[in-house]
């Protein structure tokens, strides 16, 4: 299937891949289209990105009073029913060496099904939080800026090496690190337009952050059908003289149609 071709899919199934919730088989089928497909893959790391950067904002949850309350009562009434037997066990006539075992079993039985009944209890509140931490993400999510271009840029291995989205509402480029290279201290990393039929244009000079961003105009990057980062002085090379190092990472730029 090609997942590029139906976007609104693609965003839900990278939503749920970055937030654990595609398994099993579709998740294999998933990361298998993303290493294949630079869109797919794009798409999975901007939700990567996305829901590792809400981590920092969840606070720390603790199971509804309610549920705490549902425990309280099954233990009390638990108890109430242990010490009524044993109240009758104690004016009954003294049993024999079976009977003894058969009320052994019962007390093993009782706390079996009690520890069966918490477990359920507690899963099941726990359950009811999750679900409003999630629906609190997505309203969150929701609220992040607008991408309406993305392109993953590769080396020469095929390797994505730096993530690139652009978000027209802020005018603002956005670039992360995905690999593992790290350019020399006396050297810069700088991204180029490559425009069909003319020159590349300079966006930008590169620091040496794992995520940086870019201010950009949607001018800079509409109908550029692709992105390059080479290696340049410090400070990187004016627009003009275009690239003067080699060429390190390139990638198609898309256009997102959600």
């Amino acid at each position: 299937m090609n997942l590029p071709q139906h976007p609104e899919l693609l965003d839900r199934l990278a939503s749920a891949y970055a937030l654990g919730t595609l398994r099993g088989g579709a998740r294999r089928r998933f990361e298998t289209l993303a290493r294949e497909q630079a869109p797919v893959r794009a798409a999975a790391l901007i939700w990567q990105s996305r829901v590792a950067s809400m981590n920092e904002l969840q606070a720390p949850a603790e199971p509804s009073p309610a549920v705490w309350t549902r425990i309280d009562n099954l233990v009390r009434a638990e108890r109430e029913k242990t010490a009524m037997a044993a109240a009758r066990e104690a004016k009954a006539p003294p049993p024999g060496g079976w009977l003894r075992s058969l009320a052994l079993w019962r007390g093993t039985t009782a706390a079996g099904a009690l520890a069966t009944v918490l477990a359920v209890v507690t899963a099941v509140g726990l359950r009811d939080e999750m679900g409003a931490q999630i629906g609190e993400l997505q309203a969150k999510l929701s609220a992040q800026p607008q991408i309406e271009y993305v392109a993953v840029l590769n080396d020469e291995q095929a390797s994505a090496s730096m993530l690139v989205t652009f978000d027209p509402k802020n005018g603002r480029l956005t670039l992360q690190r995905v690999g593992g290279y790290q350019e020399a201290a006396d050297k810069s990393l700088q991204l180029w337009a490559l425009p069909p039929g003319a020159a590349p244009r300079s966006l930008g000079v590169l620091s040496q952050e794992k995520l940086l961003q870019l201010a950009a105009d949607q001018r800079d990057v509409r109908e550029v059908p692709a992105l390059a980062i080479s290696l340049e002085p410090r400070g990187g090379v004016p627009s003009e003289t275009g690239p003067t190092g080699p060429v390190l990472f390139k990638g198609a730029l898309i256009q997102k149609m959600l």
